[in-house]
């Protein structure tokens, strides 16, 4: 699969607009991508904060919408058709149509909420999702560099993708380079750093850190319990041993019988522990939300 990553051109993504350009600049241009409208005046005090953070927005979005500014005092036949009454005034065309608008400023997060509407409305990132699906389809088949390279492509397009940050750190996770894992992380935007999609790759990078070199003592740990039930860190370790090998569920059973026998051992940390690994298998994992009603119950039991 091929990605486009030269991004198009300022003067591409935002011109002034007229009667005799609308039809070309407008109406045919949104049959590709969605074109917004920015009905403005030079005497409009609103419009001068409005324009600029239009203007970044559809900057941000890299070639996924287009912007046409149109001044209605040398366009009053457009505005008149469009029945534009009060400025500033934005109208959305897909296809041909005027599909979405607004009138007055507005603040960057009602703008770029407004312009995600529009790209999703208009398919603009059905691209991008299926990358993100071929590129996961990589990493489960192993083939980890060209998983890295997609998602790295994604993220070239799109450096917020939330989804494609995942990917990528789980696949430097898969290659068994979690400093690179990390790093990945810390590219995700604030606003997006408690995604259940990035929290569960933090959960399994401090897993790998917690296990690394555990899957060889599992046998040792087994008699160790064996001989002390009650040997609490004994148990702890040989769930991080069972981590090691991706036996979750194996893990998780240890886990869960540490916290039957002393919930409070260690500060509790049995409980920590079952919290990460639930957050590493993500909400969807079959394995995962059985473990968590199983200690559910223990806990209002």
């Amino acid at each position: 699969m091929e990605l486009n990553l030269k991004a198009p051109k300022n003067a591409d993504l935002i011109k002034d607009g007229s009667e005799a350009t609308f039809m070309s600049d407008v109406i045919e241009a949104s049959r590709e991508v969605p074109v917004i409208v920015d009905f403005w005046a030079t005497w409009c005090g609103p419009c001068k904060t409005l324009g600029p953070v239009l203007e970044q927005a559809v900057l941000e979005a890299k070639g996924k919408v287009k912007l046409v500014k149109v001044d209605v005092d040398q366009n009053q036949r457009i505005a008149a058709q469009l029945q534009v009454q009060s400025i500033p005034a934005v109208f959305a065309f897909v296809n041909g149509q005027p599909v979405d608008g607004f009138m007055g400023a507005q603040q960057p997060s009602q703008i770029k909420a407004f312009i995600d509407r529009l790209i999703d409305a208009s398919g603009g990132n059905a691209g991008l999702e299926e990358a993100i699906a071929a590129a996961e389809e990589m990493l489960a088949e192993g083939a980890i560099v060209d998983a890295v390279q997609t998602f790295a492509a994604i993220l070239g397009e799109d450096q917020g993708n939330v989804a494609a940050l995942s990917g990528l750190a789980r696949s430097y996770i898969a290659a068994g380079d979690l400093q690179k894992a990390r790093e990945v992380l810390d590219l995700a935007p604030a606003d997006k750093a408690n995604d259940p999609a990035i929290t569960g790759v933090r959960a399994q990078i401090e897993l790998a850190e917690a296990s690394a070199g555990a899957a060889n003592e599992e046998d040792a740990l087994r008699q160790a319990l064996e001989a002390d039930p009650n040997d609490h860190q004994a148990r702890f370790d040989l769930a991080l041993a069972l981590v090691a090998k991706s036996d979750h569920e194996g893990a998780i059973d240890a886990l869960l019988e540490l916290f039957r026998r002393d919930r409070e051992w260690n500060d509790a940390a049995a409980k920590e522990q079952l919290f990460k690994i639930f957050d590493s298998l993500g909400p969807k994992s079959e394995v995962g939300q059985k473990g968590r009603r199983r200690l559910s119950s223990m806990i209002f039991a």
